[in-house]
């Protein structure tokens, strides 16, 4: 059996420093957006930056899209809502789609998605918790959606407010996803 190189262990330990300075930056901007939050930003304070995106898209303005959803993102993450950081997934993916680049805003999207997935768990969100399944099958991440759904059934169980036809609306779209439909199911209010 051989030992491992010098050369190994210098890689490991980068990629181990590479990690933990990708969760400090993390955590230091989930820190500093959550100050932003609570000195008073709105919590839908994305939203204008994603009219500013859209119309960007209008004007064929890509670089001027890019800044704004790089603005919404910020304001999505300091709002602490899950709605945000999906709107905001869906618009990374309109801009992919106009720049030619789908597949790069596809990862933007799906880091998004993940974000707006424990929110929605953290703030028992049966809706958003639909909603990222929704995001997530539309990317055809259908084992995630499947998760996700897995997750809202436990939630619709266990919550004693839970009305049945919130049950009702977790098992539709559970069929509905499991049909393997071209068109993601959209959870109904």
């Amino acid at each position: 059996m051989t030992q491992p190189s010098k050369h190994t262990h210098l890689v490991i330990a980068v990629a181990v420093v590479a990690v933990l300075i990708t969760l400090i930056t993390l955590a230091l901007t989930e820190a500093a957006t959550s100050h932003e939050h609570l000195a008073g930003n709105s919590d839908a304070s994305w939203t204008g930056h994603l009219r500013t995106l859209d119309d960007a898209l209008a004007k064929k303005n890509i670089s001027a899209a890019e800044r704004a959803l790089q603005q919404a993102y910020l304001a999505a993450l300091g709002s602490r809502r899950w709605e945000g950081m999906v709107e905001v997934g869906d618009a990374a993916l309109r801009v992919g789609e106009a720049s030619g680049y789908p597949k790069v805003s596809e990862a933007k999207a799906r880091r998004m998605y993940l974000h707006a997935f424990v929110r929605a768990r953290q703030q028992g969100s049966i809706d958003g918790l639909l909603r990222t399944a929704e995001a997530f099958s539309a990317l055809g991440d259908r084992d995630v959606a499947d998760a996700v759904v897995r997750m809202a059934e436990r939630l619709a169980g266990q919550m004693r407010n839970t009305e049945a036809r919130d049950r009702a609306r977790v098992q539709a779209f559970r069929e509905r996803l499991g049909a393997g439909s071209s068109r993601p199911a959209t959870p109904q209010p």
